[in-house]
């Protein structure tokens, strides 16, 4: 159908079982009507001519359960795809040029016929493009060109991974438009990661890629990160009558990029310690055995880092079997000592350049107050700015987003749902 007709499709209900597919709810479709009318407006505006063949894209932002900075060191983590995400309405070019126009975050093209590393694009979008691509070539998959029209609900610098949500849907569209779909999601995640690592210069580990990718909870073991082992854990917490909240403190972590470095250099020097690359190739007992030792060589903080990669590995087990037998008290209790632990062993909550300045931490001095015991929070992603995540007893709900917002600002806080659907095509 043309752009007028997809349009027309989209405002008047005639595309609203595929979002009911993707945003699971009849209510939740229909408040999608508008925000994809508006994107293809948008798409009109940037590229005029009423053009054929028009396609609407999806990708998830996601949330860590627990599992905090361990996937670099191929430990387990416990993550869900989230219901705000990244959407694109794409067109085949005739060309080796791929063009994105951003609602509110600019425009680029990159040519596809030169796909090596540019140290002057590094840290841009561009960069993530151009290395999807390069990765699709050296797999063997087919790659071409696209105009887009890009929009994202996933907060920048938050912890929801926006870059993750975004490499998947630019994977996604690689795949559908070039390889007929036939790419497996894991395999999407491993290219955008690798576009993430190599070219856009974040040395990240490929949970936020595997939950945008896959959809649900996930439970993920990285101990061979080639071929990881993926679980969805099946739970509901609607039916424990609390709900999942993020708050967004206001301070944007894109400038942290050596603070994160720092953690997993850390936990790898331990590992090297024992001549090996990473941490999940030791033993927590030979670990302990030989933390005397281990702290002359690597300092203090690398061996209390290695100790939250080891306990949390532990907990990330017996947060999916309490959820597996549905006792929700004991996972609530594992998540409150998984976010301990990010802040007393894994340091990431308070930064270090201003001491005086630190969000994360009056936010879950702020949830312990409200809260009292009957919730629970911790650091959200990669922690010393950004977001922290809450589950909140719905009886709590309106006090608690009431006191907080008071605090950090009237758009802080963020009810989630968790979203089934991974990258897809709409």
């Amino acid at each position: 159908m043309t752009l007028r007709e997809l349009k027309n499709s989209v405002i008047s209900g005639k595309l609203d079982n595929r979002l009911i597919d993707v945003y699971e709810g009849k209510a939740q479709a229909m408040s999608q009507r508008d925000r994809y009318f508006t994107l293809l407006e948008f798409f009109d505006k940037r590229f005029p001519g009423n053009p054929e063949g028009v396609r609407l894209f999806s990708s998830p932002g996601r949330t860590e359960i627990s599992g905090n900075h361990t996937d670099h060191n191929h430990g387990k983590v416990l993550a869900a795809s989230i219901d705000l995400d990244t959407i694109a309405a794409v067109k085949v070019s005739d060309d080796n040029i791929i063009t994105i126009h951003s609602q509110g975050n600019g425009s680029f093209e990159i040519d596809i016929g030169a796909l090596t590393v540019k140290e002057e694009e590094k840290r841009t979008s561009a960069a993530l493009v151009r290395g999807i691509c390069a990765a699709f070539v050296k797999r063997g998959f087919k790659i071409g060109g696209f105009y887009a029209a890009v929009s994202s609900q996933v907060l920048i610098g938050s912890g929801l991974s926006s870059s993750a949500s975004f490499e998947m849907l630019i994977a996604t569209i690689l795949n559908c438009i070039y390889n007929e779909g036939k790419i497996e999601q894991l395999q999407l995640a491993q290219i955008s990661q690798y576009a993430e690592n190599a070219y856009f210069g974040k040395p990240c580990g490929l949970m936020d890629q595997t939950a945008c990718a896959m959809g649900g909870f996930v439970y993920i073991d990285f101990e061979d990160p080639k071929k990881p082992m993926i679980e969805k854990v099946e739970f509901d917490f609607e039916a424990e009558e609390h709900v999942l909240c993020i708050v967004d403190t206001g301070a944007n972590h894109c400038n942290l990029t050596k603070d994160y470095s720092a953690i997993k250099e850390e936990m790898c020097a331990v590992a090297a310690f024992f001549g090996k690359e990473y941490l999940r190739e030791v033993s927590f007992e030979e670990f302990k055995e030989n933390i005397s030792s281990i702290r002359e060589k690597t300092g203090d903080r690398a061996v209390q880092r290695a100790m939250h990669f080891y306990t949390e590995n532990i907990r990330v087990d017996k947060e999916v079997k309490a959820l597996l037998k549905g006792d929700f008290e004991k996972f609530k209790t594992l998540v409150q000592q998984s976010g301990d632990s990010s802040f007393k062993y894994n340091q990431n909550v308070v930064g270090g350049k201003d001491p005086t300045i630190q969000p994360v931490a009056l936010a879950l001095a702020l949830c312990d107050s409200i809260l009292l015991g009957k919730g629970v929070s911790r650091v959200h992603g990669g922690g010393f700015a950004g977001t922290i995540q809450a589950f909140v007893p719905k009886s709590m709900l309106h006090k608690f987003t009431t006191e907080i917002k008071k605090i950090f600002g009237g758009k802080s806080c963020y009810i989630l749902s968790i979203r089934s659907e991974g990258s897809r095509e709409v």
